[in-house]
């Protein structure tokens, strides 16, 4: 029988000082009760730390949300590290990635996040996300929920023998569509309601963006620079079809504000040359 725990997400502030944007991660521990120094002291304890594309943090904390607490459900703890392997750092350890292969390509720490929390998904219960996350629409809006390498995300719940994902209604490019509204939808559809057409034309402008951004990158792997430069246009495209408080409502921040996804320093160093 495989252990049952509680996974816990967390958010600090993303590395620009001042940015709207959260990274997040997961524990199988309440570090608001016990915080650990490092990964080897979570070890020691018997607990796990998914670093999710960032690094260690003994504990959580943003402007609006004093511990950075995102939510807890329990969840299976051997599907949890099999999905992304735990007290490593994914800068170094590629089975610390999940299938957000390339950071800033397939996704960023949220998709990630994310994906080891699909281990508390079960029969009736939704899996938890990290939708509390400031940011998060503006990067579900490009990455999706898990990020964009879908065919191997779903092997890797299969190979892993977890429940499968929701089910696709479509294909765009190769890429599968999950049937039912994600967290981005879902946040459209709440604050479209009654708007119809300005709801088809955004989710319809997803769909073109996120095709766009699964694009295999011709040449070398784009800087964390290009990267950002690249998701910002994708979003400012957004806020064409948006009235200026739809926008802000859907995506957490004004039309026109500077939002850097891609931490630099997460970035390998040979990625961009």
């Amino acid at each position: 029988m495989a252990p049952i725990v509680t996974l816990f997400a967390w958010a600090v502030p993303a590395f620009v000082a001042g940015s709207p944007v959260d990274h997040t991660w997961v524990t199988t521990y309440d570090n608001r009760q016990t915080a650990y120094p490092n990964d080897q002291a979570v070890a020691q304890a018997g607990q796990d730390y998914w670093y999710c594309w960032g690094g260690f943090h003994p504990t959580g904390g943003t402007p609006p949300n004093p511990t950075g607490f995102l939510g807890q459900q329990s969840g299976d703890l051997a599907l949890a590290r099999c999905y992304v392997r735990s007290n490593a750092d994914s800068r170094q350890v590629p089975a610390a990635r999940g299938t957000i292969f390339q950071y800033g390509v397939d996704g960023v720490c949220h998709q990630l996040a994310n994906q080891v929390l699909w281990a508390t998904a079960a029969p009736g219960q939704a899996a938890l996300t990290v939708s509390n996350a400031r940011g998060y629409m503006i990067s579900t809006y490009i990455y999706g929920t898990y990020g964009l390498q879908t065919a191997a995300w779903a092997a890797r719940i299969a190979t892993c023998g977890g429940p499968a994902p929701p089910p696709a209604t479509a294909t765009m490019g190769g890429m599968a569509m999950a049937g039912p509204p994600d967290d981005f939808e879902a946040r459209a559809r709440a604050v479209l309601a009654g708007q119809p057409d300005t709801l088809a034309n955004l989710l319809a402008l997803r769909v073109d963006t996120r095709r766009f951004a699964a694009q295999a990158w011709p040449g070398a792997t784009p800087s964390a620079e290009t990267l950002n430069a690249r998701n910002q246009h994708l979003l400012d495209q957004a806020a064409a079809v948006l009235r200026p408080d739809e926008f802000e409502a859907i995506f957490g921040v004004a039309p026109g504000t500077k939002v850097e996804l891609i931490d630099p320093t997460m970035v390998p160093p040979d990625q961009g040359r």
